[in-house]
């Protein structure tokens, strides 16, 4: 029978997966690089398999090891959670988290459980609001923490999540042929809002926006029942949307980029924890559809992410 696999190990190459770089991640997990190589050395005679290969100055996953990678994150969140199980220090304590309730439908529900599972002492209050409110709940200090969409100009968040934003219409109406296009976007400062309107106008395509609202569920009721064409982040897709490409004359927008804000909080470590929890919950969740779910265009969606991919803009959660 085979020993089992080090913990240490696994964080190591974890470490080395996400920075790209032996030095950094000896850096991050306070060991020498020799000491590290000589951990990836034993964790590939343990795998029977290569985990690294050189793409110049970096040191890129083989296919074993992006098989291995998503293991270890798994191996060492549940060494975490069972740790923090038994351990009669853990945290407790409030906590004000907010996030749009697009992201609320789609990431909250592998959020709290984990969270949950490892800090059951601590009460999760959630606020959802459109990113531009929960910017301003941070700013106020009414807020621990929040799941926003990232914008440059909305003050430091930390990006943990790249998604293609996508043209949307209903799989069984021809609402995107229409001569003038009828749009149901967010309120006038919804950067998604702003993207599709930039490229619209480039395109000189006729639009009118036929429906405004900072609810996620009015968009998609809008969407669904074919009487209006919208922008949305992949997490967001429903079964009975079609995804539209440049074959359908939309022009290609700009990623999606999910970001965590931490406001002032009189309780750090939770806020760390959480913030932990959410990162890591945000790199295993993957395509929130599959092809059996329901109508779906997968072939624009696949096109869009392969002109990421020549384009080395693929991220982690894709």
């Amino acid at each position: 029978m085979k020993a089992p696999l080090d913990l240490d190990q696994l964080q190591t190459f974890i470490s080395i997966a996400d920075t790209g770089s032996f030095t950094r991640a000896a850096e991050e997990v306070h060991r020498t690089q020799s000491a590290v190589s000589m951990q990836m050395r034993r964790l590939e005679e343990r795998i029977g398999k290569p985990l690294f290969e050189k793409d110049g100055r970096t040191n890129k996953l083989t296919e074993e090891g992006e098989r291995l990678l998503s293991y270890a994150r798994r191996l060492i969140h549940l060494n975490r959670e069972t740790l923090a199980a038994f351990d009669d220090q853990r945290l407790e304590g409030t906590i004000r988290i907010g996030t749009p309730d697009d992201y609320a439908d789609r990431f909250l529900p592998e959020i709290m459980a984990r969270f949950s599972r490892s800090n059951p002492r601590v009460e999760l209050t959630v606020v959802c609001e459109p990113t531009p409110g929960l910017v301003e709940h941070i700013k106020r200090g009414n807020l621990d923490l929040a799941l926003v969409t990232h914008n440059d100009t909305r003050g430091q968040s930390e990006v943990v999540r790249r998604e293609p934003l996508l043209w949307v219409t209903s799989a069984n109406h021809a609402t995107h042929e229409q001569e003038t296009l009828p749009m149901a976007f967010g309120r006038p400062n919804c950067i998604w809002r702003r993207a599709a309107v930039d490229v619209l106008d480039r395109q000189n395509r006729e639009y009118r926006v036929l429906f405004s609202s900072f609810s996620a569920t009015v968009i998609t009721a809008a969407v669904l029942s074919g009487l209006a064409v919208s922008v949305l982040p992949e997490c967001a897709l429903r079964p009975g949307m079609r995804v539209l490409g440049e074959a359908d004359g939309f022009g290609q927008l700009p990623d999606c980029r999910i970001g965590i804000m931490r406001g002032q909080t009189s309780q750090p470590e939770i806020v760390d924890a959480l913030a932990r929890h959410i990162a890591e919950s945000l790199d295993n969740i993957s395509v929130p559809l599959s092809e059996e779910a329901g109508s779906f265009d997968f072939a624009a969606l696949a096109f869009a992410k392969m002109k990421r991919v020549k384009a080395n803009q693929i991220m982690p959660g894709w």
